[in-house]
């Protein structure tokens, strides 16, 4: 289960002035499944609108109905073996989305397995966060304990020409499990639980 406190702890530093989110990386595909052209920029040198706007993105999926529109999955020791999407996903954290090779690998899996009706977008965002240290009061000590290296994906049919519109589904990975990276874990949004993309865990994620 996923405690909603951990996620508002995320969202809450989620604004154009309290962010430290460093970088966003993404790709179009059109209607026919194929690669549309792609980007990879330094997210302060974005405009304040194209900041704000990307924000809202990535905060769909920790702002999400915990446990409902955002559950946690686990991947299994086999799924975490070399040349799996777990190392992918690794790679691509650890070098702060900074390697398109290991960008482009990504989006390929992306646009053989995931099933879209329309045109949409990738995007992926890379995040440190310092998790202060909290009394067991919780009350904020002030001093961080540990850094929380991150990255959100949000996957968004086109609403106009390379406009991402509101996100289908997403990730957040590692998950965060009591203010901690949780790398045997994932948070994975979905807009319609009913109608999940199930493709996006068990294809593209390699969770279950």
């Amino acid at each position: 289960m996923i405690n909603r406190e951990d996620m508002l702890e995320l969202t809450r530093r989620m604004t154009p002035t309290r962010t430290s989110i460093t970088r966003v990386a993404g790709c179009y595909i059109d209607r026919e499944g194929e690669f549309d052209g792609s980007f990879n920029t330094n997210f302060l040198k974005l405009s304040g609108s194209d900041r704000a706007r990307n924000l809202k993105l990535a905060k769909t999926v920790p702002f999400a109905d915990t446990n409902k529109n955002l559950k946690k999955y686990e991947f299994a020791p086999k799924a975490q073996k070399p040349g799996s999407m777990w190392q992918l996903f690794m790679a691509m954290k650890e070098c702060g989305l900074k390697n398109d090779a290991l960008m482009d690998t990504f989006y390929d899996v992306v646009m053989e397995r995931y099933h879209a009706d329309s045109e949409y977008a990738v995007l992926v965002f890379h995040d440190r966060y310092d998790i202060p240290a909290k009394a067991l009061d919780k009350e904020r000590l002030g001093e961080s304990e540990e850094v929380f290296e991150y990255l959100i994906c949000v996957i968004c049919p086109l609403s106009g020409e390379y406009e991402p519109g509101e996100p289908e589904c997403g990730f957040l990975f590692p998950a965060f499990t009591d203010r901690c990276g949780d790398l045997n874990h994932v948070n994975v949004y979905q807009k319609n639980p009913d109608r999940p993309h199930m493709e996006l865990i068990r294809e593209i994620l390699g969770a279950e």
